[in-house]
């Protein structure tokens, strides 16, 4: 399967509205999963508010004072800059202004105001979910087409920066990647994901490296060895049309950095690009440059066909 049979005109890169409604499905739910917690800490937040006779007794109640200054408007990173005086006094100032105002409400009153600074805190979480949710289809479609071709791989802990093998991965643990290594005819290739290339001082999504997972234990040095790198691509997984053309002008923008900073050294690394939102301008601008040879390879995130092809082809790099 290979891509120049599968995009052969603009259209063929296009993201369809159904695509595009699938995207946002699973955005929401993701979401949802992630908001899982934050409801689970209200509901347990109001049982123990419950306890309090009115609202100045909170103060009393040690294992919810966390949650209180949480309530209180107070993020996580704004608590490493107060004193205990500063939070104590973002505390009373809720029960004096918000809570006691509430009368026998106050322990929902509580409850809502807790959500909405923990909203935030999803919120923060959520501008990186469709990186994240690209990155884990991306690597989905690698492993399976490990699997198929029969190819033994290791995978790296993103938290732990342990290797593992591919047969110790349970699935949707694909979150948990940072990187992935395997070899086929006698060539070592290690796959990094959201690594910063030395050479351009810039992250770059996806770098493929001539190297072993022991390699990486030189840390940057490794990354610095510039005759090591075998590709390089962009992957934009937000699926928003709006957002679309933003996208690629900024993968557009960081590929051509990486072809003019290596043929600057006389190297010549493929380039290649994956998106889930591909909108017809830029399809358009694609195309050309897969024409021109300009990028070695290119993909509609969503499209089953175009992912496998540029995952068999990185598999056999």
């Amino acid at each position: 399967m290979k891509s120049d049979k599968l995009i052969t005109t603009a259209e063929d890169l296009l993201t369809s509205r159904d695509e595009t409604r699938a995207g946002f499905i699973a955005m929401a739910l993701e979401k949802n999963y992630l908001a899982t917690k934050y409801v689970s800490e209200a509901r347990t937040l109001k049982a123990i508010a419950e306890s309090a006779g009115k609202p100045k007794d909170l103060l009393t109640l040690p294992d919810i004072q966390k949650a209180l200054l949480s309530a209180s408007g107070l993020s996580d990173k704004s608590l490493k800059h107060l004193n205990e005086a500063d939070k104590r006094t973002a505390v009373v100032g809720l029960i004096e202004t918000f809570l006691e105002p509430a009368g026998e409400g106050f322990p929902d009153e509580l409850v809502y105001r807790y959500l909405l600074t923990k909203g935030d805190a999803l919120g923060g979480s959520s501008r990186n979910l469709a990186g994240a949710l690209g990155d884990r289809r991306f690597l989905s479609c690698m492993i399976s087409v490990f699997s198929l071709a029969g190819v033994e791989f290791s995978w790296r802990d993103r938290k732990t920066k342990v290797w593992a093998k591919g047969t110790d991965l349970e699935a949707g643990l694909e979150k948990s990647i940072s990187a992935l290594y395997w070899k086929k005819k006698d060539r070592d290739r290690l796959l990094v994901l959201n690594t910063t290339v030395p050479l351009i001082r810039k992250n770059v999504d996806l770098v493929i490296l001539d190297a072993k997972p022991d390699d990486m234990k030189a840390g940057k040095s490794l990354f610095e060895q510039n005759t090591r790198y075998v590709a390089l691509g962009e992957l934009k997984g937000g699926i928003d049309p709006a957002g679309s053309d933003e996208h690629w002008k900024t993968a557009n923008f960081a590929l051509n950095r990486v072809r003019s900073s290596f043929q600057g050294l006389g190297l010549n690394p493929p380039t290649f690009f994956i998106g889930a939102a591909i909108e017809k301008s830029m399809a358009g601008e694609i195309l050309q440059q897969l024409n021109s040879k300009v990028l070695s390879q290119a993909a509609n995130l969503t499209k089953d066909d175009q992912l496998t092809s540029v995952c068999n082809w990185i598999m056999n790099l």
